[in-house]
Parts: C-alpha cells; sequence; structure tokens
C-alpha cells in the first residue's frame, strides 16, 4: 500500500487522490513534527498572557469579543466543534471526506495553526484505519471555510458523533477510536478553531474533479471523432496549421486527440460524394475542438488555483514565527487574524468548470441528434433503428441525453456569484465554493453519461456503414466497448443496461485505455 509522507510545504494533487480514492497510508514527517512543536509553544506562551488573543483565550466571530479565562478554554474548544458539527442532509462520499481530512491536516501540519502534534497524529491514525466521518450535504458557506463538515471530522476526533468503519458500516465514533486503539483528543486552546477553518471540503472536490474531467474530455475528444466518421465528414479541420494560427493550448491538444483516432479511417472524406455535397459539417463537428478545448484550457487555469491552494496554510488566526504583533508569544512568534479562509479562488473555478463540463454535454448531445436524423445523418436509417417504424432505435437514448444536457445547464448556473450573511453580519460575505464543489459533482457524473450516449450511437452507426472501413483506432474502441457487454446494431432491446454499460466504459477510463495502444498516448 502507497504511503503519503505529510510535511511542512503542502501536498500534491495525486496525494490527495491516493488517500481520498485509494487509501493510501498517512505520515508525519520530522519536519512536520518539529514545526507542529514549535508553532504549539507559542499557543502556549499566548495563553499563558492576561491579554486577549482572537481563538486562544477568546470566543468566536461574532462572539469574539468575550475574553475566555483558562479554566473554560478547553470546554470553549470542545464547545465549538460540538455546536459547529450542525450538518444535515444526505451524507457526503468516502472519498470526499478523506479529502477534506487530509487536506486539514496538511495545513494542521504546516506550522501555521498551532495544534499539537499529537492532534495531527489521531488525525493520521484515523485516515488510516479507514475511519470516516459521517458529513452532510449541508453546512458550509465556503467562508471560514467548510465549517460544518469539517466540524463533523473533528467530533469524531473527539470520540463523539458517528463514522463508517472500514467495513462500511455507521457506527458511534468512539467505539470505532476503541476498536482500532486510536486514543480521542482533549482539544486545548485554538486547536478547535484549526480543525475547521479551512477551504478542504471544497479543495477536494476540485481535485477529484480535475481528475475525473481528464479522462473525459480525452473521452469526449474520441467520441466526437467516432461522430465525425460515423458522419463521413472531413478531418481536415483538424489539420494543425489550422490550430497553430489560433494558438489555445487546449485546442490544439483536442484537434490533435481527434486526429490521432481518425488516422487510417476508410470513412472521412466522404462529404463530396453525396447527391447534395457538403461544403462544411456541422459546427457540432467541425468545432468540437474549439469547444472542448476551451474546456481543457478551463481546466489548465483551475489546476494553477488548486497547486496554489495545495501549497497554503489555510486557517484563522494564523501562527507567525518572528516579527512583532499585538499577540506576540514566545521567541518573537506571533498570532495574526487574516481572511485567508475565504473560499472565492476555489469557488469561481468550480463554477467554470460547470460552464465548461455543460458547453461540452451540449456539443455532445447535438451531434448525437444529428446522428439520428435521416435527414441529416447522410444516409443511416431514422434513429439508427433496425427496421424504423416497427423499431424505434435509439430515440429515446437522446431523450435521456437531453435530459441531462437541460440539468447541466442548470447546474452551470454559478453559485460563487450568491453570498448570504451569516454570524450576525460579522461573516457578511461568504463565497458559497462548497455548494459549487457539490453541484461539479453532478456535472461530472452527468457529463460522463451524455458522452457514454453519444459513444452508443456513433460506435452503432459506423458499424451500420458496413461497406467502409473504420480506423483502426475506431475499430478498437469499438471492439472493446462489445467486450465490455454493450451490443451493437439489431432490434429494439431493453436499452439502460447497454447504457449503464457504456457510462462504467466511460467514467472508468476503459474508451481511452482501448485507444491509446493504437494512437498512443493522448493529450
Amino acid at each position: 500500500m502507497q504511503t503519503v509522507v505529510v510535511g511542512t510545504s503542502g501536498t500534491t494533487a495525486d496525494d490527495v487522490i491516493a488517500v481520498a480514492r485509494e487509501g493510501a497510508r498517512v505520515e508525519l514527517s520530522a519536519e512536520a513534527r518539529t514545526a507542529l512543536a514549535e508553532a504549539r509553544s507559542i499557543v502556549d506562551a499566548l495563553a499563558a498572557k492576561p491579554e486577549p488573543v482572537y481563538g486562544v483565550s477568546t470566543g468566536f466571530g461574532a462572539l469574539a469579543t468575550r475574553h475566555i479565562s483558562p479554566e473554560l478554554r478547553a470546554q470553549l474548544q470542545r464547545n465549538i466543534v460540538r455546536s459547529h458539527a450542525a450538518g444535515m442532509g444526505p451524507r457526503v462520499e468516502r472519498e470526499v471526506v478523506r479529502a477534506l481530512m487530509f487536506l486539514r491536516l496538511k495545513t494542521v501540519c504546516s506550522g501555521y495553526t498551532g495544534v499539537r502534534p499529537e492532534v495531527a497524529q489521531t488525525m493520521a491514525a484515523v485516515l488510516n484505519a479507514g475511519i470516516t466521518p459521517v458529513v452532510h450535504e449541508y453546512g458550509s458557506l465556503g467562508c471560514s471555510g467548510d465549517l460544518a463538515p469539517l466540524s463533523h471530522c473533528a467530533l469524531a476526533l473527539m470520540g463523539e458523533g458517528d463514522a463508517e468503519g472500514p467495513d462500511g458500516t455507521v457506527r458511534p465514533a468512539g467505539e470505532l477510536l476503541a476498536e482500532h486503539g486510536i486514543e480521542p483528543v482533549e482539544l486545548r486552546e485554538k486547536e478547535g478553531l484549526a480543525l475547521l477553518n479551512g477551504t478542504d471540503g471544497m479543495l477536494g472536490m476540485l481535485i477529484m474533479a480535475l481528475a475525473d474531467l481528464d479522462r473525459l474530455y480525452k473521452s469526449a475528444d474520441i467520441t466526437a471523432a467516432l461522430s465525425l466518421e460515423a458522419l463521413l465528414g472531413t478531418e481536415k479541420v483538424l489539420a494543425p496549421e489550422l490550430h497553430t494560427v489560433r494558438p489555445h493550448p487546449g485546442q490544439g491538444a483536442s484537434a490533435a486527440n481527434m486526429l490521432a483516432v481518425l488516422k487510417g479511417s476508410g470513412l472521412t472524406g466522404h462529404f463530396q460524394e453525396e447527391e447534395a455535397p457538403r461544403v462544411q459539417d456541422a459546427y457540432s463537428v467541425r468545432c468540437a475542438p474549439q469547444v472542448a478545448g476551451a474546456g481543457r484550457d478551463t481546466m489548465a487555469h483551475a489546476r494553477l488555483v488548486a497547486d496554489r491552494e495545495l501549497a497554503s496554510a489555510v486557517d484563522n488566526p494564523i501562527v507567525l514565527r518572528g516579527g512583532t504583533s499585538q499577540a506576540e508569544g514566545s521567541g518573537g512568534g506571533r498570532v495574526e487574524s487574516n481572511g485567508n479562509f475565504h473560499g472565492a479562488p476555489v469557488a469561481y473555478v468550480l463554477d467554470f468548470l460547470a460552464v465548461a463540463a455543460a458547453d461540452l454535454g451540449s456539443i455532445s448531445e447535438r451531434r448525437t441528434d444529428r446522428l439520428l436524423d435521416k435527414n441529416r445523418s447522410h444516409g443511416l436509417p431514422p434513429f439508427l433503428a433496425d427496421d424504423a417504424g416497427v423499431d424505434s432505435g435509439l430515440m429515446i437514448a437522446q431523450y435521456t441525453q437531453a435530459a441531462l444536457v437541460s440539468e447541466m445547464k442548470r447546474l452551470a448556473v454559478p453559485a460563487s456569484a450568491d453570498s448570504i450573511p451569516s454570524s450576525a453580519m460579522q461573516e457578511d460575505h461568504v463565497s458559497m465554493g462548497w455548494s459549487a464543489a457539490r453541484k461539479l459533482r453532478t456535472a461530472v457524473g452527468n457529463l460522463a453519461r451524455i458522452i457514454a450516449v453519444e459513444l452508443y450511437a456513433a460506435t452503432r452507426a459506423i458499424e451500420l456503414r458496413r461497406h467502409l472501413t473504420p480506423a483502426p483506432a475506431s475499430q478498437a474502441a469499438i471492439a472493446a466497448l462489445r467486450a465490455a457487454g454493450v451490443e451493437g446494431p439489431g432490434p429494439d432491446r431493453f436499452l439502460a443496461p447497454d447504457l449503464e454499460a457504456a457510462e462504467a466504459f466511460v467514467r472508468d477510463g476503459k474508451l481511452v485505455a482501448a485507444v491509446e495502444p493504437v494512437t498512443g498516448p493522448l493529450a
């Protein structure tokens, strides 16, 4: 099993995926342990002073004006976790919670939070034991961090609330900790707040969405190429020199992918042999690289934001070693309030990605519709039916795809354009980044289904062109799809199982895996 070592300088997207999805073990580096101890000494020194310091010896948010006496501070930390664990709605997926916990641990280990080393070690132990706190859909406004989701995780560290064990059964967190020999933490000054105050949930979902979208954009290039073949279109619009004159990197990559898939095709170039020769293919075919490429460039910007966030230590207040401030600790260290918990940078790109995914789904559906329309499919039977009229073919598969596209457009409405005040107007502008992340997860799932329907239609259409030979890469894709249990042309049958199998084929990267041995690695 892979082991991810957490240091003081952030982490990588690959490490997040390894922990969240693959169950990688987590260890703290010696450097992280040293940084944790040094930052904690600053907090302890401040806690011993009579002057109030936010997050150490005061209340929180709109209650920050109250100075908390030493005997109440442990209770204060417990109370903030308990009161903030106020989520509602369905459970959030296990991989999201694991990403959230790991990313919070990453910030804790930076040495900027003032959390004791033993608390960080307990966080790692919970991850390694496969214990996943129950986190609910609703409870984050994406500002002051993902408060309720992180609070449910912190609650489990205290041995309270519910969690899912490695066997998938939900039980009291205290029981699960005891079974794995993990002592519940007794929180001290600042620690409760430090466990709650980060953009970790929305960042984890962004990283996983980018990983999924990378596969889906390659899959979309493949299916677009298959549709171009099935429609007897021209590959000349994919020539590299046409894309260098408009040098958007994503556009060039998508065009190159499509061209690689179409190499050696016997179906392309027949558009001028028809009774009414075409001068150009429709936009949904001809402009496929421009639309998919714009989405790829949006993903590149989102990765830049994610990488910056992965290198960040997001907390409020934050512990700084050295310098002067109204809140000085030992050795010149200090604690400073800040606004780094605001989720706007992450929220924006989550919304950008939802817009790009909706547009990619939209153009995919237009190609599918063209394949099914006998007036625009250039010789294919209506709805790709075996005996049109007796058979309906893929008519309702396109309905399903259209319904998904319609929902994608609704999901593209940005969450980050909204803000709603909270905490007695102290937190009067919020990012709604968690909401942006949740709807993006839905959009990514829908996009896989939309591409799967196009793949199902395009492969059937190519097989109906029996007198022409498709490209070797197309043949490989069709063979792998059929081997996966997705049937080809024939009389009407129960379509849902075929569509479900096609979805899994796309979602799990099997389409890309089938094609790349022929084309070489796709961009």
